[in-house]
């Protein structure tokens, strides 16, 4: 706990910054490594704690901060500020009754390697440590709940069906192909390169994947992959691949709209997350 010790330690700590907002999608030039000097304590009577970041998630709803658009939950990014997300940290000090030096929580943090966090709602201790730290920006973090979510809540799923996934190889639709997997239905997924298509038909246990890149036409590749149709579409992609989906969806299917990527390019008024 903060206790107000004259005992400081001062340490340079590493940034990352936004420039400026950015059209399309962002490049290593669009952000900037700064580096400034952190003191390794709690202000005194501050319910604040001071963590070390050890993995930092990098998620698809971020480009949109980048390009000035938020949500209810999100504010965009402002230029020259620190860009944030969600991950893993160890506490180091703390003046907030419910955590203690030596914790490991998850949450949203910043991109940088210490962090003074005053806003502590959003964490959550780590529990269990017998796994690896860095599934809670995965399979234990935002990615798996909504896979999860998505996925048994609702589509609500049955054995035999079938399910497709877009963007499978990518940190949510990886989750939502095994999940289906267990629960006995036959999986496609789709990626955007031969290696991606390998790893999902050799690694992850999809019935069978395809590159989007190679199908001049979608809605055949659809109608070839699912010639009874589609009972479920996890969606992580939006404009052509969504048209060509809804063109194969079976009576009672259903779609779960997790994300659009491939509209998140656009300026589109009042975009929520």
């Amino acid at each position: 706990m903060a206790d107000g010790s004259d005992k400081e330690v001062v340490v340079s700590n590493k940034q990352v910054v936004l420039k400026d907002h950015i059209t399309g999608f962002p490049k290593e030039s669009d952000m900037a490594i700064i580096s400034n000097n952190v003191k390794l304590k709690v202000p005194a009577c501050s319910k604040a704690i001071l963590v070390k970041n050890l993995y930092l998630s990098c998620d698809p709803y971020m480009l949109l901060l980048m390009r000035n658009q938020g949500s209810e939950i999100f504010v965009p990014y402002t230029p020259g500020s620190l860009i944030t997300g969600f991950g893993v940290a160890k506490v180091l000090d703390s003046g907030h009754p419910d955590f203690k030096e030596g914790d490991l929580v998850w949450g949203n943090t910043r991109w940088e390697e210490y962090s003074l966090l005053t806003e502590t709602e959003g964490l959550f201790k780590i529990q269990h440590t017998d796994v690896p730290l860095s599934y809670y920006t995965g399979i234990l973090g935002v990615p798996g709940f909504s896979a999860y979510a998505g996925f048994y809540e609702v589509c609500s799923p049955k054995k035999w069906e079938y399910v497709f996934v877009s963007a499978a190889s990518g940190g949510v639709g990886q989750l939502v192909g095994q999940f289906a997997k267990l629960m006995g239905c036959y999986v496609v997924g789709s990626a955007g390169s031969k290696e991606k298509v390998e790893l999902l038909k050799n690694k992850l246990g999809f019935d069978d994947a395809f590159n989007y890149k190679e199908e001049p036409d979608l809605n055949a590749a659809l109608k070839r992959y699912f010639p009874q149709g589609i009972d479920i579409y996890f969606e992580n992609v939006g404009g052509k691949m969504l048209d060509a989906v809804i063109l194969n969806m079976r009576i009672h299917g259903r779609i779960a709209a997790c994300g659009m990527i491939s509209q998140y390019k656009f300026n589109h008024k009042g975009y929520t997350i």
